[in-house]
Parts: structure tokens; sequence; C-alpha cells
């Protein structure tokens, strides 16, 4: 008897392998088709989310911009001309300079400002009050022997 309820055991045990085997190959298909659904849904979202981060750089806002005077890198000043505006750079500060071959402290004196003033405005680190930039562009506007001629009184 050992035999024959050895025998059921063995053939309910493959019955029940084979029922499975099918509903598990189901399953299987299912899985995989949601995880590739999975994979699909989260590249859709990185790129949702790297548009998204585009257009919140590229997006200006009147209330915030609007208080802030100047940034760190340029101040607008009107010109005399309707529309037309001049605007002071660090950058441009500096290379003025070096063209017109004065050292920072000439400069400084030129602009009737400390040396430390000149470097931090040429070096970004600090922007001009808007009441020396009038000041600051005459300057820029200057060629190198009536700057020179401006700075040698001073030194005497």
């Amino acid at each position: 008897m050992t035999t024959f309820a050895d025998s059921l055991k063995k053939e309910i045990a493959r019955v029940a392998r084979k029922e499975l085997r099918d509903e598990i190959g189901a399953l299987r298909k299912v899985s995989l088709q949601q995880r590739a659904d999975i994979a699909a849904l989260k590249k859709q979202l990185k790129a949702l989310q790297s548009q998204l981060n585009h257009l919140a750089k590229a997006r200006v806002e009147p209330a915030r911009e609007a208080p802030r005077p100047a940034s760190a890198e340029s101040v607008v000043v009107p010109r005399g001309k309707p529309g037309r505006k001049v605007v002071f750079t660090a950058e441009r500060l500096k290379t003025q300079r070096a063209r017109l071959g004065l050292t920072q402290e000439q400069m400084a004196r030129l602009l009737g400002v400390s040396s430390l003033s000149l470097w931090k405005w040429e070096s970004g680190g600090a922007v001009p009050r808007a009441s020396r930039v009038p000041r600051i562009l005459e300057l820029l506007a200057l060629g190198k022997r009536e700057a020179l001629a401006r700075v040698a009184p001073d030194a005497s």
C-alpha cells in the first residue's frame, strides 16, 4: 500500500506543478509587462523633470526682479537718448584700466574711491553705487593720453 500512496503523492505533485507552471508563466508575463511600463514611466518622469527645471531657469519673475537694482555683474544706467542704455560690467572696467595703462591705485584716484573698492568692482565682489556709475562710465570713455594727463597732476 505504501507504493500506491507514494505513487498517488507523486502524481498529485506532478499535476500541481503542471497547473502552477501555466499560472506562473502568465504571472511572469504580467510582471515583465509591468516592469517595462514602470521603466517607461520613470524615463518619462525624468524627461518631464528635466523640462521643468529648464523652464524654471528660463522663467523670469517680475516681482523678484523689480526690487533688485543691480546684479553682482552689471549696472544699467540710462543715457541721454531714450531707449539707449549703457551697461557697467566688472570685466569692462578691468580691461579699460589695462588699456589705459593705469594701476588700480591710479584708477581709484581718478574715480575718487579707494583701491580696495576698485578691486572689489573689478573682481565682481561688489557693485558700485548708482551715483558712482556715471563717473565710471565717463572714465571708460577716456583715451589713454587724457587719462594719464588727469592722473599726472594728482601725483605731483
